[in-house]
């Protein structure tokens, strides 16, 4: 469930902090805050308490100055956002941004890489980013991802869609996880002792015969984690796009050997 909205701020201004095109301040609180400073205190907040719990005041409570000192830096709530959003993105380093791997391995990598995120900071799921602002690091992190898949016989919007196609994947089994994970923190039940607390009921279900299939599951067929669902159908989701990248090459050299054989 989203509980903000990406891009709700004044687009003008998010951007211009993001990229760095205002000056900061000239006469800011005692203490002398910086944007970075800022950014930070407020990922530390929604990662400890939700993005619900997020507020200007939160945070100069956290910074220990007074709210309207925030106010000198940054419009309000729904810029921060933006900033906390590009920040939590991070940017790939040098090392990264290497061409020393193929294109499977730097897909693995990003989509490694997105799981993590999501899993060190729950509240990114809570956002709505269908109409993202991209700023230096959103934009580096599409960048090289794009770069990866170059030369592979893919067009443009192919490109494009196997990318998204690997983060939905990532999102959907990240929240799946997060739900379960929130759901002990809220309720204080485990999800060993949730199931425990069915098993009565669905152990006599399973003798009735009415599902039979289900009746027939080994003792450890659901003894999975979350992170074994994600390996698995990251995996299989790779080997199809591999397929996938496999008949795109086939179908450019085959187009090259028609365009020679047409200009010969």
């Amino acid at each position: 469930m989203t509980t903000a909205q990406s891009g709700s701020g004044d687009i003008q201004r998010s951007l211009e902090l993001l990229w760095g095109l205002k000056e900061a301040p000239t006469r800011g609180p005692k203490r002398g805050l910086t944007l970075r400073e800022i950014v930070r205190a407020a990922v530390e907040a929604a990662d400890a308490d939700g993005i619900e719990a997020l507020s200007m005041r939160r945070v100069a409570t956290d910074l220990g100055v007074g709210t309207m000192s925030l106010y000198r830096y940054v419009p309000g709530k729904a810029e921060l956002l933006e900033l906390m959003l590009d920040h939590t993105y991070g940017a790939p380093s040098e090392l990264d941004r290497q061409p020393h791997r193929d294109w499977r391995t730097e897909m693995e990598a990003l989509a490694r890489g997105s799981w993590k995120m999501y899993l060190e900071h729950h509240w990114l799921l809570q956002i709505n980013v269908a109409r993202p602002l991209l700023g230096p690091n959103a934009l580096a992190g599409f960048d090289f991802a794009m770069a990866a898949l170059v030369g592979l016989g893919l067009s443009d919007q192919e490109r494009v869609s196997v990318i998204v196609a690997i983060d939905n994947f990532v999102s959907g089994s990240a929240r799946t996880q997060i739900n379960s994970l929130e759901a002990a923190k809220r309720t204080g039940v485990s999800d060993t002792d949730f199931w425990a607390a069915q098993e009565p009921i669905l152990t006599t279900v399973m003798q009735s015969g009415a599902y039979p299939a289900l009746a027939e599951l080994a003792e450890d067929s659901f003894a999975l984690t979350g992170e074994d669902f994600f390996e698995f159908g990251l995996v299989r989701l790779l080997d199809g796009l591999a397929d996938f990248v496999e008949a795109a090459s086939a179908r450019e050299d085959r187009d090259d050997r028609d365009g020679r054989a047409r200009s010969s």
